[in-house]
């Protein structure tokens, strides 16, 4: 699996080069900043792209902007975006193309090598791997009385986060120890309170919540 990583500090970048190597994956180009991670995605066509927020130039977006320019040259590009905040503005604009293949990482989470790689081959693989606290963010967001989430019930509200971040019906069940037939009840109610369509597709049906979490 094919690799661009983007990320300004040499440490951490060189830590990320030699972790991801170590769990199989080929590092197809390693860059400090916004033109050099233009160039390797548009000219290396990874198969996935592990893209610090702030970058050189400009630290403010850059990693972000050059990850969301790529994924309008090559639609469903997955990209795995690392931030050193929550920052709802940003995962907004990852989720708002509703394609799939997107990750919102706070960088502690790179400290556990098994979590981080496990994501990172989530989103290759075109799913979603959103960090527990921008989901707990989000839906504290929508949580007013006036807002659908609030008619969710705690349950809900925990199947909810699991689905979020990019679990399956089975994992959910597993993770609360209840059945697979009661979650995808569950489910069924989280999407007829919050006006979504049912969705078998796993990775869609994440994209459709947080999209309309985040947009409430």
């Amino acid at each position: 699996m094919r690799v661009v990583l983007a990320e300004d500090l040499f440490l951490l970048r060189d830590g990320l080069v030699r972790l991801l190597e170590a769990h199989g994956f080929e590092i197809a180009a390693a860059v400090d900043n916004g033109p050099g991670l233009d160039r390797a995605l548009e000219e290396l066509e990874p198969d996935v792209a592990v893209v610090d927020v702030r970058l050189p130039p400009s630290f403010t977006d850059e990693g972000l902007q050059c990850a969301l320019r790529a994924r309008r040259r090559r639609p469903g590009l997955p990209v795995l975006v690392l931030s050193q905040h929550v920052e709802q503005l940003y995962a907004r604009e990852l989720l708002a193309d509703g394609s799939g293949g997107v990750g919102y990482l706070l960088k502690d989470r790179v400290l556990d090598a098994g979590q981080f790689t496990e994501a990172v081959r989530r989103v290759a693989a075109g799913g979603t791997a959103m960090d527990p606290q921008v989901i707990s963010q989000l839906l504290q967001r929508g949580s007013g009385d006036d807002r659908p989430v609030s008619r969710l019930t705690p349950r809900e509200r925990e199947v909810l986060e699991l689905m979020a971040q990019g679990r399956s019906n089975a994992a959910i069940a597993g993770r609360l120890t209840v059945t697979e037939r009661a979650v995808a009840k569950h489910t069924a109610n989280i999407f007829a309170k919050l006006g979504l369509e049912v969705s078998d597709d796993d990775n869609r049906r994440v994209l459709a919540v947080l999209a309309h979490l985040d947009a409430a």
